[in-house]
């Protein structure tokens, strides 16, 4: 029998609230991940934003990021601009290395729930050329067996390989437990990792720990050259949970504002990029920075 090794355990479980977003009265926003680096390396930061916009204004607009990667999963409804529009299901990697432009614009009248991350870059890569990789939920590589469908984003996780590009290695998985279902994969023992609860509630690991909707709970990690496994099982009601696995980089970062940086004078120098023009918007890559799967 395949040995599996270690099975991976809660060791840490927070609710992060629903607060009020910047987009105004019809916008809550939980902080998944914030302000926590120092243990959540390779994440920066996860926010899960749901828009119920009941009213034609447009909201959003573009700005600029550099120095990481913003890894989106469009839970719920619609967000773009002319150039592409990410639809339920969809995923997309941004490498904003050097600095680029986006614009995330919800017109008129909109429901729309989406998880966005900041991911870490690998310091020899932090002002790689600005690159966009986009998954349409169709296109992205799925498995349904045993009663737990796992659609696979980024990565290799439940014999499913994406062909979504990483400077840091990275699993993004999206699984649909039906009620009692039981997923047990491997996942490599020196990953940081989390699941984020969407729906109904699991137990995790050989503690069974329970684990809820909107919660977030940490994974205990192994050594480099040990195997390790993920066991959930769901609840009565079934369950939907996504998985994020990263390998932390171990460098120091400076965060301020929409950028990443090693040093705080490379932010001053960022802000005088974007102020005198020298960002590219993402609409305006060429065609070898664009990816569509």
């Amino acid at each position: 029998m395949e040995n599996r090794g270690i099975v991976r355990n809660i060791i840490s479980i927070k609710t992060p609230p629903a607060q009020p977003g910047f987009l105004g009265p019809d916008h809550t926003a939980r902080a998944v991940i914030y302000n926590e680096f120092r243990h959540s390396d390779p994440f920066i930061l996860l926010m899960d934003d749901f828009l119920d916009k009941k009213d034609d204004e447009p909201v959003g607009g573009p700005h600029p990021h550099a120095g990481f990667e913003t890894v989106s999963l469009l839970l719920e409804g619609e967000i773009g601009d002319e150039a592409h529009t990410m639809k339920q299901g969809d995923f997309q990697m941004m490498t904003a290395g050097s600095g680029i432009v986006h614009t995330e614009t919800i017109e008129g009248k909109s429901r729309m729930r989406l998880l966005q991350m900041w991911l870490n870059l690998p310091k020899a890569d932090r002002w790689t050329a600005p690159r966009v990789q986009d998954i349409a939920l169709a296109n992205a590589p799925a498995i349904e067996r045993n009663g737990v469908k796992t659609v696979l984003y980024s990565g290799s996780f439940a014999g499913l390989d994406s062909p979504v590009k990483n400077y840091v290695p990275l699993i993004v998985a999206d699984i649909r437990l039906k009620p009692g279902a039981k997923l047990a994969e491997s996942l490599p023992a020196t990953y940081n990792a989390f699941l984020y609860v969407i729906e109904g509630n699991v137990e995790v690991g050989d503690e069974r720990s329970d684990l809820d909707v909107n919660q977030i709970g940490w994974l205990s990690r192994g050594v480099i050259g040990e195997a390790s496994e993920l066991v959930v099982v769901a609840g009565s009601e079934g369950a939907r949970v996504v998985l994020y696995a990263g390998e932390p980089q171990y460098d120091q970062i400076v965060s301020y504002g929409p950028f990443i940086s090693d040093h705080q004078e490379e932010i001053k120098a960022l802000y005088s990029d974007f102020r005198h023009g020298k960002m590219r918007h993402v609409s305006t890559l060429p065609e070898e920075q664009r990816f569509n799967y």
